[in-house]
């Protein structure tokens, strides 16, 4: 179980402040590329579940991931997430053909297929994704990521931070968004949501 505190920043000046004030403790910076997959029925959205490439490092790395039984709720999100890395070559041939997902040697995608009842006879669609660059940063004890997500129809920004005590690490953020005049609110949506609904919150 991935637990999550999300904030919205409501507006480009609001990251910018964020990312300023967090300068001195940034450790790096990730360009992510997100493509997601799903049957031409939606069998995976109908139960939940989210199967996601995520490219990275100009692709030469690629994680697929399984996100089941989402909730966000007051900006504090939980959903089952399992991944692993993949072969970055491999895993581009299945961005144009997607069936070859399922002769992946994969735990995840194998998890697609036995929990989730996804059969190759099904089909498979690449639904299309979006790219985000991530800032990670040592802030306070807590690793700190600061999300410029560019959908095709807009840009959001969040800020995002795991943790096992969400509701002590969403005081200390909202403290410091606060003191500092940055504008925010607690995120509704996923990023998938967002995407899938094809217009900002």
């Amino acid at each position: 179980m991935e637990v999550e505190v999300k904030l919205r920043l409501k507006h480009s000046t609001a990251h910018h402040q964020v990312i300023t004030l967090l300068s001195p403790f940034h450790l790096k910076t990730l360009h992510q590329h997100n493509l997601f997959f799903d049957t031409p029925t939606s069998s995976l959205s109908s139960q939940r579940t989210v199967l996601r490439l995520r490219f990275l490092d100009k692709d030469t790395r690629c994680i697929v991931s399984l996100k089941s039984k989402p909730t966000l709720i007051n900006g504090v999100s939980r959903v089952e997430e399992d991944e692993e890395e993949l072969d970055p070559v491999l895993a581009k041939d299945c961005v144009q053909n997607p069936l070859n997902l399922f002769d992946l040697d994969s735990r995840v995608v194998k998890r697609v297929k036995e929990e989730f009842g996804v059969e190759s006879e099904m089909g498979l669609v690449c639904l299309g994704g979006f790219e985000n660059v991530r800032e990670v940063y040592e802030w306070k004890g807590l690793k700190l990521e600061v999300d410029e997500t560019k959908y095709e129809f807009g840009i959001s920004y969040e800020v995002e931070c795991e943790s096992e005590d969400p509701e002590g690490v969403k005081r200390l953020l909202e403290e410091f968004l606060n003191e500092n005049g940055i504008e925010y609110e607690y995120s509704e949506k996923s990023k998938f949501a967002v995407f899938r609904a094809g217009k900002l919150p």
